[in-house]
């Protein structure tokens, strides 16, 4: 249930939210919202920053400054707008498509950066806007619209990819465990550094009805099922993880932001300036 501190924070005169019955979009969403406001962030002190994609449409629900942009360059703007006001919340809600396959290369490299941005990535395993194509974490096996016979691929893992690229702190979980998504958004949002999380979202119309996975009330009890703690998933046998998905968090870790390091480099730039004229 929506706690009611998190209103201000919600454009409810958009609401009820356009997503499909049974996305799992929605409940992310509020999981947003509730996290802005148990940490008491300012509105006009807050840019949530979109690209293409159902997640994309994230944006006309907050009631915060909003960039919506193109394709898989939401963590690009976000970079943009960190850098250029270190002291803003940059939050960046991408879905899977858009931050892991159009977006990857700037995936990989807000995560060696280490700019103070929290990536939030709703991931249903396809392309759930354009029609139920498969994306870079669509799993081996899986039927899509365009891998009607079974995805040949092995889906990437968003979370040992961000881990080994550098991130500070990396979380997974599901939209069943609302508890869970609610820690690891308020951890992720108030770690200095890059922090990603991932949540394993259901796609009733196009995922779900392609793999036989059945209606919404199915799809959430699935991920129930399938979730596995990080830690045991770990010491299962390789043939039991199969269809299983590992949550927890991947790494917490402390590093100089890229914001501090840029701070130097651009003090250092003023001083060199000033030598520089000081010497005519």
């Amino acid at each position: 249930m929506l706690v009611t501190s998190a209103r201000p924070y919600l454009v409810e005169r958009n609401l009820p939210h356009f997503w499909c019955p049974g996305c799992g979009n929605g409940i992310i969403l509020s999981a947003v919202a509730r996290a802005f406001a148990r940490l008491g962030w300012e509105r006009t002190r807050t840019v949530v920053v979109t690209g293409i994609g159902c997640f994309g449409r994230a944006d006309d629900y907050l009631n915060v400054n909003a960039v919506h942009g193109t394709h898989g360059r939401a963590l690009a703007i976000a970079t943009g707008i960190k850098a250029a006001n270190p002291g803003l919340h940059v939050v960046a809600l991408m879905g899977d498509g858009d931050c892991a396959t159009i977006g990857g290369n700037h995936f990989l490299h807000a995560c060696r950066r280490n700019l103070t941005i929290t990536a939030v990535v709703a991931n249903n395993l396809n392309y759930g806007m354009t029609g139920g194509q498969y994306s870079a974490t669509t799993p081996a096996g899986s039927t899509t619209s365009t891998s009607p016979l079974g995805h040949a691929e092995s889906g990437l893992d968003l979370c040992r990819v961000a881990a080994a690229a550098g991130a500070m702190y990396v979380a997974r979980t599901t939209v069943y465990h609302v508890h869970l998504l609610d820690r690891y958004l308020e951890a992720a949002l108030t770690h200095p550094g890059f922090s990603l999380v991932e949540v394993m979202s259901s796609c009733p119309v196009y995922f779900g009805r392609y793999n036989r996975l059945g209606g919404p009330v199915e799809m959430m009890e699935r991920w129930r099922k399938v979730a596995v703690p990080l830690e045991k998933y770990g010491e299962l046998p390789e043939p039991e993880r199969e269809g299983r998905v590992a949550v927890g968090v991947f790494a917490d870790h402390r590093g100089e932001p890229f914001e501090e390091r840029y701070r130097r480099v651009q003090e250092a730039a003023r001083g060199a300036r000033a030598g520089e004229v000081s010497e005519r």
